[in-house]
């Protein structure tokens, strides 16, 4: 199993006061005025999400898939402010727990790119890579770029079994590529 983070930015600000449940049902969500298309989220059930990873359901960690589902790529203490909307009796580390619960059940991807926090996301069906801006931390998902996982050959095995490939790709996003002239 891979194991990722999510992008740093995107936080919920204080004067959101919408529950993780209700931005679900918005087609557009903001962050830090960054809109967020939900439009492709389709059918979502947490509890099932939850309860097919062989996981006890709860409400602490149905919030926390909410909160993933709306905002990927995000660290626990972004993910914590989006549940704490919902739940504001929850706590930063029932949202650890939960997340290590579910990157142990395969239900979550935690990546870890340097110099930024571990951010996590529901995308563990594939062996894709990610994008991430060196000014603001933003992530994207980036599709293998050749055959199936792993989608890379180490140029020496040492015997090892390839199971997945994870790369990073370091760049400029657009929003910041706008704002500042690259050096």
């Amino acid at each position: 199993m891979v194991r990722g983070h999510a992008d740093a930015g995107g936080r919920v600000g204080a004067a959101s006061t919408l529950p993780a449940r209700a931005l679900l049902n918005e087609s557009k969500v903001a962050y830090d005025g960054v809109m967020t298309s939900t439009a492709d989220l389709g059918p979502f059930e947490p509890a099932a999400l939850i309860r097919n990873s062989g996981l006890r359901v709860t409400d602490s960690r149905s919030a926390v898939v909410d909160a993933l589902r709306v905002k990927p790529h995000s660290s626990a203490e972004d993910l914590y402010r989006v549940v704490a909307l919902s739940l504001p009796q929850t706590s930063l580390q029932s949202v650890y727990n939960a997340l290590s619960d579910f990157v142990d059940a395969g239900l979550a991807r935690r990546i870890e790119p340097a110099g930024m926090p571990r951010l996590y996301e529901l995308r563990v069906s594939d062996n894709h890579h990610h994008l991430v801006c060196t000014r603001c931390g933003a992530v994207e998902d980036v599709d293998c770029a050749v055959g199936g996982a792993p989608c890379l050959e180490p140029s020496q095995g040492h015997g090892y079994v390839v199971q997945t490939a994870e790369v990073t790709f370091w760049g400029v996003c657009p929003a910041c590529a706008d704002d500042v002239p690259l050096a």
